[in-house]
């Protein structure tokens, strides 16, 4: 049974270290759009897929373990981790559960900056497509209103009305 625990401490520790270099490529993503620079911003976007590839097999591996470890303690193997804590040994619980813990904070940090990430880039995008649409006359650009909601506007500027 201890290698099985090992292993779930193992696997967990990896998930979050999986975690934490996502967190970290979500924030050079970040500063790749806030620096205008484009070239880094796509190896910055390839990075991020790959790391979200970890992860992924790093959860899953931890699943593995989570399984095993839930059968050779005679539960039913998708016991969920609360279940699966209070039949541990009690040297291993409050490892286990700062373990899970730490994860679950993490994947929240994670969440949260691939929302906020998200959020500029479509900025970004709706701000390039405005420029676009003003220099090349194509269609009615978007603005925001003082409630902040989206409002199109009924006749794009020529540039140099816009800039003059």
């Amino acid at each position: 049974m201890k290698t099985l625990l090992s292993a779930l401490v193992h696997a967990l520790r990896e998930e979050l270290q999986h975690y934490g270099e996502l967190l970290a490529r979500l924030d050079e993503e970040r500063e790749c759009v806030l620096r205008r620079a484009p070239d880094t911003l796509l190896s910055a976007v390839d990075a991020i897929q790959q790391q979200s590839a970890a992860v992924q097999q790093a959860r899953s591996h931890r699943e593995d373990c989570r399984r095993h470890l839930a059968a050779k303690l005679g539960l039913p193997q998708n016991s969920n981790f609360g279940q699966l804590v209070q039949v541990l040994p009690h040297d291993y619980r409050p490892l286990i559960s700062a373990l899970m813990d730490e994860n679950n904070a993490l994947l929240r940090r994670v969440q949260q900056r691939a929302r906020q990430n998200h959020l500029l880039l479509a900025r970004s995008l709706e701000l390039m497509q405005s420029f676009l649409g003003t220099m090349f006359q194509i269609g009615h650009g978007s603005t925001y209103d003082q409630t902040g909601s989206n409002r199109l506007n009924s006749a794009p500027h020529a540039l140099y009305e816009a800039v003059g």
